[in-house]
C-alpha cells in the first residue's frame, strides 16, 4: 500500500541547535520530524523562529540544505538562537540542558501560519516548546485551527522541568495520535490520574482521551502500538547505536504517514522501527535515509 497523494504535514514548536563536546547538530523535536516525514514523501513545513544571529542563519541555511522551507520560521531580534548543550552515557542515550529565554519561546500569533495549518493533514506539536505562555498560547490556537481531518499529533518530551499537569492533559484532550517512552509513561499516567501501570495505563489513555493512537517507543526493546481496535507489539531491530538523537521523531514521522496511508498497525510498526534503528545508527538527527527506507510509503 501506498501514499498515493503527498500529504501536508506541520512540525510546530521549537528549533535550535543542539551543541555536543565535538560541535553542534541541527535539532528541536518539531523540526526533526518535519525532516524525516519529507524524507519519506510528505511536504513538510516547521512553525518555530529563530534569532537574529549567526546561530539562526545558520539554522535556515542548514534546513534549506535539507530541503526543507523557512518561509514559517520567524527572526526574533529580541531572542537568541534556541541552544541545547547534549551529553552521552556510554549507551549513546542523550542527557538535555535546555537553555531558556530563546526566540522559540515567543513564536508570536501570525497570519502566514495559517497556509500551511489550512492545508495540514497532519501537525506535530509537543509539550517542551509550551514551557513559555507565549509560544504556548500560539501552539494551542494553531492545532485548534486544524481542519477536522487533520491529524494532531502530540509528542510528549518531558525534559528538565519543562512541563506540568496543564500541558499535558491540554495535550492528550486534543490530540489523535500521542507518542512517548516507557520512561515517560509513569509519569504521564500520574499526572493524567491514570491508577494502573504498563500496558494497562496506555490503554486507560486511549478510552479516556479517546485517542486514535498511541504509540509507546522502549529504546533497543522497540515499541508497542494501541489503539481502541489494535495492538501492535515490535521487538524493534538491531542496530550499532551512535547516538538516539532525532530516532524518536523519525519513528512519529514514519507512525505519522502510516496513520495517513491507513494501513494496519503492525506494518506501521515494523515501517517505524526500520526508519528510527537507522537513525540510530547514524550521526545527529538529520541524516540521509537510505532510498529503500525513503520509499516505504511511496
Amino acid at each position: 500500500m501506498s501514499v498515493e497523494f503527498t500529504p501536508v504535514v506541520v512540525g510546530l514548536g521549537e528549533v535550535l541547535w543542539d551543541i555536543y563536546p565535538e560541535g553542534k547538530q541541527f535539532g528541536g523535536a518539531p523540526a526533526n520530524f518535519a525532516y524525516h516525514a519529507a524524507a519519506l514523501g510528505a511536504e513538510a513545513f516547521v512553525i518555530s523562529a529563530v534569532g537574529d544571529d549567526d546561530l539562526g542563519r545558520e539554522i535556515l541555511g542548514r534546513l534549506q540544505s535539507l530541503g526543507q522551507s523557512t518561509r514559517y520560521i520567524l527572526i526574533d531580534s529580541r531572542h537568541p538562537t534556541g541552544t541545547v548543550t547534549v551529553e552521552l552515557d556510554a549507551d549513546g542515550k542523550p542527557y538535555y540542558v535546555i537553555h531558556e529565554e530563546v526566540a522559540w519561546d515567543v513564536i508570536p500569533p501570525k497570519a502566514i501560519f495559517s497556509e500551511p495549518i489550512d492545508a495540514a493533514r497532519a501537525v506535530c506539536f509537543g509539550s517542551l516548546a509550551q514551557r513559555s505562555p507565549v509560544s504556548r498560547a500560539t501552539i494551542r490556537d494553531l492545532v485548534s485551527s486544524t481542519s477536522e481531518d487533520c491529524l494532531r499529533v502530540f509528542d510528549v518530551n518531558l525534559r528538565q522541568h519543562f512541563f506540568g499537569r496543564d500541558v499535558i492533559c491540554r495535550g492528550l484532550e486534543t490530540s489523535h495520535i500521542v507518542k512517548l517512552n516507557d520512561e515517560e509513561l509513569p509519569i504521564i499516567a500520574e499526572l493524567a490520574d491514570i491508577d494502573s501501570d504498563g500496558e494497562a495505563a496506555l490503554e486507560a489513555l486511549v478510552d479516556h482521551y479517546q485517542l486514535d493512537l498511541i504509540a509507546m517507543t522502549r529504546g533497543s526493546r522497540g515499541s508497542l502500538l494501541i489503539s481502541p481496535e489494535e495492538r501492535s507489539d515490535h521487538p524493534g531491530f538491531k542496530a550499532t547505536v551512535v547516538d538516539t538523537v532525532g530516532a524518536g521523531d523519525s519513528f512519529t514521522a514514519a507512525v505519522t504517514l502510516g496513520m495517513l496511508a491507513g494501513w494496519e498497525l503492525g506494518q506501521i510498526n515494523d515501517a517505524a522501527n526500520r526508519v528510527a534503528a537507522y537513525v540510530c545508527g547514524q550521526p545527529g538527527a538529520t541524516p540521509k535515509l537510505p532510498e529503500e527506507l525513503a520509499r516505504l510509503f511511496q
